[in-house]
C-alpha cells in the first residue's frame, strides 16, 4: 500500500469511530487536495483552540480555495465543525475537518 492509502485508512477509521457522515470519495478528494501536508505531524491536524489556526482555515481554505465571501458565518461554520469533532478529540485530522467544513458550508460539490 502507498503512504496515501495508509493515511486514508487512518482517516476512514476515525470517521467510523466518531460516526461522522462523510463519503469516502469526498474525504479522498479533500486529502489529495492537501498534498504533502497530510504526512507532517504538525500540519496534518487542526488546532481548534488556536484563533490564528481558525483564521488561517478561514482565509486560505474557505475564502481562497472554496471562493466564499468573508463574514461571521464562516467563523461560525469553523466553530461548529470544531464542536462536531469534539473538544476531547485530539486527532482532528485536517482532511476530515475540511471535508466536514465543506459539507457544512455546502461546498462539497467543489471536489467533484
Amino acid at each position: 500500500m502507498s503512504k496515501f492509502d495508509d493515511q486514508m485508512e487512518i482517516y476512514l477509521a476515525e470517521v467510523k469511530k466518531h460516526g461522522f457522515k462523510l463519503k469516502k470519495d469526498l474525504l479522498t478528494a479533500v486529502a489529495k487536495s492537501l498534498g504533502p501536508s497530510i504526512y507532517r505531524a504538525n500540519s496534518s491536524k487542526v488546532a481548534c483552540s488556536k484563533k490564528d489556526e481558525r483564521d488561517t482555515i478561514k482565509k486560505n481554505y474557505l475564502i481562497k480555495k472554496l471562493g466564499l465571501k468573508d463574514g461571521p458565518k464562516l467563523d461560525e461554520a469553523i466553530i461548529e465543525t470544531c464542536k462536531e469533532m469534539g473538544s476531547s478529540n485530539r486527532n482532528k485530522y485536517r482532511p476530515i475537518f475540511y471535508a466536514l467544513l465543506a459539507k457544512r458550508v455546502r461546498k462539497a460539490a467543489f471536489y467533484k
